[in-house]
């Protein structure tokens, strides 16, 4: 059997990338470094690109790492590139500190660098008109209901990816007789609503089903559902396969994981395939190029606290808002948050 020592010798990455899994790291950022790493990795092994190569990781020294950061800066962003080499960073901080790697090369390449992380980026700006164009040009109900929902509601990937039919309530007697709706007790006369919880982790089993990702809201929050919602969402119920899980997912994948529920991978491959054709998508990009999941949230932020002028009423509905609050509008939420929101969410379709 190898030792722990064998193992981190051979393959330094992936020890690294499964010790971020023992730390609790998400799948997501688990995936970012591994990614960054891999690019690494194939630049020190290619000995055209590398002086001196080819090398492995723990053999690089200062030099390779200077040498493969400024490889990148013609095709990334400052901010980019600086979350590259926190990366690197990282690794080998972490390498050495176990005491795998004898000593920490990009220690001296971060302190001279003069990119920063860009802490809140100015992402791309895109008219409602042009979103709209991008939505209508989606043509498969699970692509265009998921959009629709990242848009209408503002809510996280894992958060999308956890919702159940227990969690959509709708006033549609065809859909009720087909499917078990809105079956959770906090939905109870409250229609054309969803019910996105707050005590979903990764790795908890919720309503059956083991969950790959988690909700990461302060309180649970009620959203609206509004008439272009919901039609969405009948048009995608009508196709939905069967479930492979008996939690029933809202979302399923119609692809090569037939069946099963939709998981944020899968969300952000989708997103980036549709984003691309528009132009809004680049690999390597960061958060001011590229169009992903997270920046619907950006979108709906930005649009309905301009429309609204309430950042209580947005604060509430992305579920970040603080207990006294958030405890205020579900108090009034017939009165207040339904009726804020129907009166200006944007329409997305019929225009």
């Amino acid at each position: 059997m190898a030792t722990e020592a064998t193992e981190a010798t051979d393959d330094a990455i992936a020890y690294f990338v499964q010790d971020l899994e023992y730390h609790g790291r998400s799948e997501r950022t688990r995936e970012a470094y591994e990614r960054v790493l891999r690019r690494f990795e194939e630049f020190l092994a290619d000995p055209d690109r590398c002086s001196g190569g080819p090398l492995m990781p723990a053999e690089a020294g200062r030099r390779e790492c200077m040498a493969w950061i400024h490889s990148i800066r013609a095709t990334h962003s400052q901010s980019t590139v600086a979350t590259y080499a926190s990366y690197l960073h990282r690794f080998y901080a972490y390498m050495t500190q176990v005491e795998t790697f004898e000593s920490n090369p990009m220690a001296l390449v971060v302190e001279e660098m003069d990119e920063t992380i860009e802490k809140d980026p100015q992402r791309r700006d895109i008219p409602l008109s042009a979103m709209c164009r991008f939505v209508g040009s989606v043509d498969h109900p699970l692509d265009q209901a998921v959009l629709v929902t990242l848009l209408k509601t503002g809510m996280r990937v894992g958060e999308l990816c956890n919702l159940d039919l227990r969690d959509l309530a709708l006033d549609d007697e065809d859909l009720n007789a087909a499917y078990p709706l809105g079956d959770r007790g906090q939905l109870s006369g409250r229609s054309e609503s969803m019910y996105v919880a707050s005590d979903v982790s990764q790795g908890d089993a919720v309503n059956g089903e083991e969950r790959g990702a988690s909700n990461k809201r302060r309180r649970a929050t009620m959203i609206p559902v509004d008439d272009e919602l919901h039609a969405m969402l009948k048009r995608w119920l009508a196709v939905r396969p069967d479930a492979v899980s008996a939690a029933e997912p809202l979302f399923l994948s119609t692809r090569d994981d037939w069946g099963e529920r939709l998981t944020p991978p899968m969300v952000r491959s989708l997103v980036s395939k549709r984003a691309r054709t528009m132009g809004w998508y680049e690999s390597g990009g960061g958060a001011t190029e590229n169009v992903t999941p997270h920046y619907f949230r950006h979108f709906f932020t930005t649009h309905l606290r301009d429309r609204t002028g309430d950042r209580g009423v947005v604060k509430y509905l992305r579920g970040d808002v603080a207990d006294d609050v958030i405890d205020t509008y579900t108090h009034n939420w017939g009165d207040r948050v339904r009726n804020v929101y129907e009166n200006n969410i944007y329409r997305i379709l019929d225009r």
